[in-house]
């Protein structure tokens, strides 16, 4: 049996392994039309990533109407009470098969397309942020961190949808499966500027 890599197809072995160009797990060649570019999302993923945003967007709102009762809201607390909430939930999607974001990720972020372990360190990079929000600890260094960090991610993002590759979304790991396309960009940059709104409110 051959295998081949989903991203470089003249990357060839009769044996599993990785491919030599971006770390890629190499698939049965018959496999190849789905391993990546040939993947349609189930018709109501789309469905649970807005109950998912939804949820996240509840919890919020109900912390900030305890904070009111206390007289202890701010809009700058309700801002990183949703990015809280939003980092741990989406980096916990891509912790459920960390590989398999990786290999996704490899795909359109700039920097795993060159060091495919970034891949790995990623969803620790997200979860860290919603910890740090969760926590309020260094909030305006770490907002600071999250946009570069969001708005880079972004960028490929970008470069991938003008070039019309047809590959997909790892931003909820490879539990729903999305094509990548503008909830990824919304996303990315998305969370950007919310960080630079919370960077506006503190």
């Amino acid at each position: 049996m051959n295998y081949v890599c989903p991203m470089h197809p003249e990357v060839r072995s009769d044996k599993p392994g990785r491919c030599s160009k971006c770390g890629m797990r190499l698939v049965p060649e018959k496999e190849k039309q789905e391993a990546h570019p040939g993947i349609k999302p189930e018709k109501n993923n789309y469905d649970r990533l807005l109950i998912i945003i939804g949820l996240i967007l509840l919890a919020t709102i109900a912390v900030a109407i305890r904070d009111l009762q206390h007289g202890t809201f701010t809009w700058n607390g309700t801002v990183t009470n949703f990015m809280a909430g939003f980092f741990l939930v989406f980096s916990g999607f891509k912790l459920m098969d960390i590989r398999g974001f990786a290999e996704g990720y490899s795909t359109y972020d700039l920097l795993a397309r060159k060091l495919f372990q970034y891949g790995y360190i990623y969803p620790f990079i997200e979860l860290a942020f919603g910890l740090a929000f969760l926590a309020s600890f260094q909030v305006m260094n770490v907002t600071i961190i999250e946009i570069v960090v969001m708005a880079f991610s972004g960028i490929g993002v970008l470069m991938s949808m003008l070039k019309k590759k047809k590959i997909q979304c790892a931003c909820l790991g490879t539990i729903i499966k999305l094509p990548l396309g503008t909830v990824t960009l919304v996303e990315d940059f998305g969370m950007a500027i919310i960080g630079i709104a919370l960077l506006a409110l503190i």
